[in-house]
């Protein structure tokens, strides 16, 4: 498995796309890195929100360049402490949004790095959600615009607590020290961006290219339904392709062939879905593995990979039923 940061939740709702015999999502199980995620606890109150002390950022002070960060001088605060070190332009983060960013973080004691994105070339995707990630990352970073570089350290009670995180060498009275840069965020209204492409195929689903945050429309034809596996670009982005073992943050609607009724949809619960493509049904599998990050795609599973004679139970879905999704591509994980 590739290997993990921040541990990222699974929205409710995503029966219909699970993989028949599959004991759990990737997201699910255990970080296999020593990185920060949330701790089993009820959350402290809020903290204050103070300017300092924060060590000195001493190399890498770029945007996106791997930081190099002092050790901390005398106490730290037993607040939030949080600088924007570089100030962005971009979309304002909210509490609940996915983002998507590289980080350092270290211990302040002893400037220890016990993890850190850069050295992975891959950003992280992680949900600003209670019981998602430690509360300091939550705090310190809503309000922030993508583009931004944000520095702060986290007390125990806005981290770990006094159990600490044996795995990360984090002890239960380290306070932590983030760089963290915001590249990206997305919650409950973004949608695919990319270029029209051309629904020519009378035969096939039309799917709506609002991008609006809203459903898009699916008309499905009144003709029979196709035995192989369609995965075609309604709005073909510019990200990264999807690999087979890649998990992905998305929007999705599905509707089934017979009669166009909408059996799930992210938008009507107004949540993201995260998933490794290694636990979905094998239409979603085939169907994105090699799509690009921002596009919306229309996929067709036939019954033979979607769940044939074994759909799960008060799904809507009939046994022998083709899918039909609308599928936007907001992020590799």
């Amino acid at each position: 498995m590739r290997r993990r940061s921040l541990l990222i939740a699974v929205p409710a709702g995503l029966v219909t796309l699970a993989a028949c015999g599959d004991e759990g999502s990737d997201s699910s199980k255990a970080s296999d890195s020593a990185s920060p995620s949330a701790p089993a606890t009820s959350a402290p109150p809020a903290p204050k929100i103070v300017d300092g002390p924060l060590p000195a950022i001493t190399a890498g002070t770029g945007f996106d360049e791997k930081p190099t960060v002092a050790k901390g001088s005398g106490d730290p605060s037993d607040q939030l402490a949080v600088k924007t070190a570089i100030v962005g332009n971009g979309k304002t983060v909210a509490e609940n949004d996915f983002v998507v960013a590289n980080y350092l973080g270290q211990i302040w004691a002893t400037a220890k790095v016990f993890d850190n994105s850069y050295d992975r070339k891959t950003p992280i995707v992680i949900q600003l959600a209670q019981g998602s990630i430690i509360d300091g990352w939550r705090y310190a970073l809503t309000g922030k615009k993508t583009g931004s570089r944000v520095e702060f350290s986290v007390p125990p009670t806005w981290g770990y607590g006094k159990q600490g995180n044996e795995q990360a060498g984090i002890k239960g009275d380290d306070t932590l020290v983030f760089v963290v840069d915001l590249q990206d965020t997305f919650n409950a209204k973004s949608s695919a961006k990319g270029e029209e492409v051309p629904q020519d195929d009378a035969a096939l689903p039309k799917v709506g290219t609002n991008t609006d945050g809203k459903a898009p429309s699916i008309e499905v034809p009144r003709t029979d339904a196709p035995k192989k596996l369609v995965a075609e670009y309604v709005i073909e982005g510019d990200g990264a392709e999807v690999g087979e073992q890649d998990s992905v943050l998305v929007q999705y609607k599905g509707v089934l062939w017979d009669g166009g009724k909408e059996f799930d949809s992210t938008y009507k619960r107004k949540q993201l879905a995260s998933f490794s493509l290694q636990q979905v049904v094998k239409g979603w599998a085939q169907g994105l593995t090699g799509k690009k990050v921002g596009s919306r795609v229309l996929i067709v599973v036939p019954p033979n990979l979607g769940y044939g004679e074994s759909p799960p139970p008060n799904s809507g879905i009939e046994k022998d039923s083709t899918l039909v999704f609308a599928v936007d591509i907001l992020a590799k994980l």
